[in-house]
């Protein structure tokens, strides 16, 4: 196993399942993702702020029934620094 894989960003406990959620679809609404998760706004939002600056994570706000909604996404970056990280972590485990 190379560690080049291995992404620490991605690795912190919060930030693998909102890569894990988000790998699954292609646009999640913000509070379904933190009931998901089941923390606070200003949790997610610190961790969804680490993953947007590294470009993982795309937010797209807008207006919908007369209220502003976030909605989130992996990039194209976030989708394949996952999927590296994944098998990272699989080659930790075949390895063992």
């Amino acid at each position: 196993m190379t560690s080049a894989n291995f992404n620490p960003l991605i690795h912190a406990q919060y930030r693998l399942q909102i890569c894990a959620i988000l790998a699954l679809t292609s646009e999640l609404e913000f509070k379904v993702l933190r009931d998901k998760l089941k923390v606070s706004d200003s949790v997610l939002s610190k961790h969804l702020k680490s993953l947007e600056e590294a470009n993982y994570v795309r937010l797209n706000k807008r207006k919908e029934m007369g209220r502003q909604r976030t909605w989130l996404s992996l990039t194209s970056e976030g989708r394949s620094a996952y999927s590296e990280h994944v098998k990272a972590l699989q080659n930790i485990v075949d390895n063992v």
